[in-house]
């Protein structure tokens, strides 16, 4: 079922992974986002209808040369946000995103920034000057978004909650307040993992690119 405030639409599309074990590939969901009509905000439930999303990385913002991947976040709460220093909803709402982050990485939940279109000094600077501690990808062209199958590059501020299997819980495509978004990485944070047994996608680093 999905639940939908201020409504937007979804669709799964259901692909063969090898399990990394190696055993026989198995059928699961894979995310596939589609035209939300408008509608800018999204819950999607229950937990084992969600879809997966692919393997992410790119180069850290703050550390040049490093890599950050989704897979080094294995069974945490994955909160993206899509952002950049030109942007003024992102602005006002990153305060809040670290807010979010100090609540709750006790839990599990991991906040990361994926930094587009942007010039990298300023965007650390952006960082600095409001204390944001959480990590950020540094994506100029939005490359790593390719993991979410069709959503758009250019809807910056947006968020995407990942539960602890990383499938896809919560869709914002404009700027959120802690009010609303901290209710749902609570939520979603105390929430079991479905099992040990993530797709082959994630663990191995496939990129659909």
């Amino acid at each position: 079922m999905v639940t939908v405030l201020l409504a937007a639409s979804l669709t799964l599309t259901a692909c063969s992974f090898a399990k990394p074990n190696g055993s026989a590939p198995s059928t699961i969901k894979e995310f596939t986002f589609t035209a939300p009509g408008g509608q800018t905000r999204i819950l999607y439930d229950p937990p084992g209808d969600r879809g997966y999303v692919r393997e992410m990385s790119g180069e850290n913002l703050t550390q040049p040369g490093q890599t950050i991947s989704l897979s080094q976040f294995t069974g945490q709460v994955v909160v993206l946000n899509v952002w950049g220093s030109w942007c003024g909803p992102c602005r006002e709402e990153m305060p809040g995103l670290q807010q979010v982050h100090e609540q709750t990485q006790s839990s599990g939940v991991t906040l990361l920034g994926i930094d587009v279109r942007d010039d990298r000094q300023a965007a650390r600077d952006f960082l600095l000057d409001r204390g944001v501690t959480y990590p950020s990808l540094y994506d100029n062209p939005g490359r790593s978004l390719v993991a979410l199958n069709g959503f758009p590059r250019n809807t910056v501020p947006s968020t995407i909650v990942l539960d602890r299997d990383h499938r896809v819980a919560a869709v914002f495509l404009t700027a959120v307040r802690v009010a609303e978004l901290l209710p749902v990485v609570q939520r979603v944070a105390a929430e079991p993992r479905s099992s040990g047994d993530m797709p082959a996608t994630t663990q191995q680093g496939r990129t659909g690119t």
